[in-house]
């Protein structure tokens, strides 16, 4: 199987809210996302991408058979770690263990290396959360340690993973 990643549309939204409205795909993210997740939700989130900072957030929807089944975006730091972003994505867990996930991580990579002067990709899954961490190492990321400790999700202490591609295009 494979997807395409493309820019958010704002007709994207039902989509996009019957993929994230999951509880375990909430569970392996970061706070801040309403659960349930509705259209309005969805909405919000889509507009803000579009309304955002072009050379600092690089969001698209990953696609399957032309129907939204997830999110991925790339978002630039600041400062002395301009040159730096940090990668987040989701899909819609029907399309779990399909490789959909790699395919979507690899040609974010493959577009932002070509298409920007960043030099540096990293992630930073739970350590608990074993697919995400296959779908970086089998896109190329190198895990360059564990970051102890480092979260409090769903009431837990968790350790995260620090992952990182480096533009060798």
């Amino acid at each position: 199987m494979d997807c395409k990643i493309r820019p958010w549309l704002m007709e994207d939204a039902n989509d996009l809210a019957l993929a994230l409205n999951n509880k375990k795909i909430h569970d392996n993210l970061r706070d801040g996302l309403p659960f349930p997740y509705t259209t309005k939700d969805a909405e919000a989130f889509i507009r803000a991408m579009l309304d955002s900072e072009k050379d600092e957030t690089y969001a698209f929807a990953i696609t399957f058979d032309d129907q939204v089944i997830g999110s991925i975006g790339v978002f630039r730091k600041d400062n002395i770690h301009s040159r730096t972003a940090e990668m987040g994505y989701y899909i819609s867990e029907k399309y779990w263990g399909k490789g959909i996930g790699t395919s979507a991580v690899k040609q974010m990579c493959h577009s932002i290396f070509h298409n920007t002067d960043i030099i540096r990709i990293f992630a930073e899954p739970f350590a608990n959360n074993i697919a995400s961490c296959r779908i970086l190492e089998k896109a190329g990321f190198i895990c360059e340690g564990v970051l102890r400790k480092n979260a409090v999700k769903n009431g837990k202490i968790l350790d995260m993973k620090m992952y990182s591609l480096i533009n060798d295009f």
